[in-house]
């Protein structure tokens, strides 16, 4: 009872370094709580999510909410750390007065779970408020169905703040044990001179993490590539990198300031210069403050945009290794492709492929029916036009008692029976006839005419074989009379390669912005938390400073020229984990078959490094400016 009486205590005198640590635990229980509310809605809506666009927002909500817990749980355990870290002194002065490190360790825990309920409830409030303007925003882009609107609050609410209650006490469970053994002597230190900031401990977890991301990656790249390119791998595996360089940045910190602060402009690369590269290596845990929430932003904006352009890429690239077309028609709605496809037939020198939609499902072994796109196609034009990725067999076997299918359905033997159920309901057992590699887009189902009862021809490829200049201008002009005879409209294929990205990178960026958005505001708001309550927190120092001769403007350049460095750090190390995500990602398309070009996220990155840049020297200066308020002769007194 006594420990929570002084940790009561503490929190009212310390509430200025505090309010960092509550800030970044607020929000991060706030921006979780929103994404939960919404996946709580989107459940809930009327005939459950089974509608492919529900599916989609649940999917995409359930991601936003996982990346906000990391995102949030990363910047909380940084903030809390450090600010127990600030206390060194303070906890020196407890072991003075005869506390136990036991009783320490009891003090900051309580601490922490004091400040870690008001906060998680503060966070709820402020996402009950949120989250319907995040339903309206959905529902707005087009998201969401119309009239989406917020559910059940119960269960969200209550996992967001049990959630952040836990995020608290594990943020500081290691300060804490590492604050049982300040020493009394600790209270007669003067210098910030972090020292055993580099644990045994942290070290083995660190490279344990690069380890663990390492091992991921090369066992996917060597048994299943393509699931490297997915949403939830590559939205998932930049956080092993993340923390792991978290965790390192006392072993990568001290270079990296040295390098980058030579880059200085000329009036920092003397004393001064010599000053700000101290203080930022010497202070490695403010250093590790500052630079987390820049690190998780930079990385996670880089890693996403970039996976986003190189999915993209590869998509492109694949759908253009895919097909043999120089042209690719398309029948007018209500029109008769059947009609269009003979007409076409009679033009000297070409080879047709036409393919249609169909719903095909297949019975797993257990009796559960899985449901699936898959395309009509004729076995002849298939075999001609479509450079599939075979394993197996050949398109040209194609008959009305077999199917094409990929190789994840898990039927990789050919002549295997594979009982399906077709799109009017009616059942049959279809024999593999080839079987296709994994890939990114259309490696899909096909099957003839007789097992996709309704289906519509909805394109028709066309290959000009084998013909002369001249004669290939004038098939492509009798191609296009035909066509255009019974209303359809027709491509070449760039042009139908182009048409057909659009819809689905939108809704991809979309789904980007979801994820990212809250994280990015969160991420800008922590930072600036930190280099507030990390300033105000130095008015001894800065006093000094003053008093060995610099000058108020003098000190305000060094401390905002330091949080600008130390910014740049966390960019550099969120650069280096985005450059080795995005590179397995390119190997996982290479071995594939698929080499697309790199993209580099460079406008998407270089707006958040830009905007932290900016943020931390508009926070650093005005802090300053403030904590040098008193005379230097009080300040350094204290």
């Amino acid at each position: 009872m006594r420990m929570l009486r002084i940790a009561l205590k503490s929190l009212k005198a310390r509430w200025i370094s505090l309010l960092g640590a509550f800030l970044a635990l607020a929000l991060g229980v706030a921006m979780t709580a929103v994404m939960l509310l919404g996946l709580a809605a989107a459940l809930g809506t009327p005939g459950g999510p089974g509608g492919e666009e529900l599916v989609s927002l649940v999917a995409a909500l359930g991601t936003a909410g996982g990346v906000s817990a990391f995102v949030s749980a990363f910047v909380v355990a940084s903030t809390f750390s450090y600010a127990v870290a600030q206390r060194r002194r303070e906890l020196g002065l407890l072991r003075l007065a005869g506390a136990t490190p036991a009783q320490v360790r009891r003090t900051v825990l309580a601490e922490a779970l004091l400040l870690g309920a008001v906060a998680s409830a503060a966070g709820c409030a402020l996402g009950r408020l949120g989250a319907p303007v995040l339903l309206r925003r959905l529902a707005g882009v087009g998201m969401a169905p119309p009239g989406f609107a917020l559910g059940p609050t119960g269960w969200p609410l209550f996992t967001a703040f049990w959630t952040g209650l836990l995020v608290a006490l594990c943020g500081v469970a290691v300060a804490a044990r590492r604050a049982g053994r300040v020493g009394p002597l600790d209270a007669l230190r003067t210098a910030d001179l972090d020292a055993g900031v580099l644990t045994v401990g942290r070290l083995v977890t660190g490279l344990g993490l690069l380890l663990t991301a390492a091992v991921l990656t090369a066992a996917a790249l060597a048994t299943d590539p393509v699931d490297l390119l997915h949403r939830k791998t590559y939205t998932t595996q930049p956080m092993w990198l993340i923390s792991a360089c978290g965790l390192l940045s006392p072993l990568f910190a001290p270079p990296l300031v040295r390098a980058l602060g030579r880059l200085a402009p000329a009036r920092f690369t003397g004393y001064a210069g010599r000053l700000v590269r101290a203080n930022a290596a010497a202070a490695l845990r403010r250093t590790g403050a500052v630079a987390a929430p820049v690190l998780v932003s930079v990385a996670l904006t880089g890693s996403l945009a970039g996976a986003l352009d190189t999915v993209s890429a590869a998509r492109s690239a694949e759908a253009r290794a895919r097909t043999a077309a120089d042209l690719v028609v398309v029948p007018a709605d209500g029109g008769a492709p059947d009609a269009t496809a003979d007409a076409l037939r009679a033009v000297p020198g070409v080879t047709l492929s036409p393919t249609g939609p169909t719903r095909l499902s297949l019975v797993e072994p257990d009796g559960v029916v899985v449901r699936s796109e898959a395309r009509v196609a004729d076995p002849a034009g298939l075999a001609a036009l479509a450079r599939l990725p075979l394993l197996a067999g050949s398109p040209a076997d194609l008959d009305d008692g077999s199917l094409v299918l990929p190789a994840e359905w898990g039927h990789t033997t050919i002549g295997e029976p594979v009982p399906v159920v077709r799109a009017d309901g009616s059942r049959a057992t279809l024999r593999v006839a080839a079987v296709l590699r994994d890939g990114l887009g259309d490696n899909g189902l096909y099957v003839t005419a007789a097992n996709a009862p309704g289906a519509r021809t909805d394109r028709i490829e066309v290959r000009l074989d084998h013909l002369a200049d001249a004669e290939r201008v004038r098939a492509a002009e009798q191609v296009r009379t035909a066509a255009r005879a019974s209303g359809a409209t027709v491509f070449g294929r760039e042009d139908w390669l182009a048409a057909t990205a659009p819809a689905k990178a939108r809704t991809a960026w979309l789904r980007t912005v979801l994820v990212l958005g809250l994280a990015l505001v969160y991420t800008g708001i922590a930072l600036a938390n930190t280099i507030l309550t990390a300033t105000a927190d130095r008015r001894r120092e800065l006093a000094l400073l003053r008093l060995a001769g610099a000058g108020r403007a003098q000190v305000v350049r060094l401390v905002t020229a330091e949080s600008v460095l130390v910014v740049a750090v966390g960019a550099v190390l969120g650069c280096a984990v985005t450059a080795v995500q995005l590179g397995t990602m390119h190997g996982a398309a290479a071995l594939l078959g698929t080499p697309s070009p790199w993209v580099l996220p460079w406008r998407p990155v270089g707006l958040v490094a830009a905007g932290a840049v900016l943020l931390a020297a508009l926070c650093a200066a005005p802090a300053t400016a403030w904590a040098l308020r008193s005379r230097p002769v009080t300040a350094a007194a204290r």
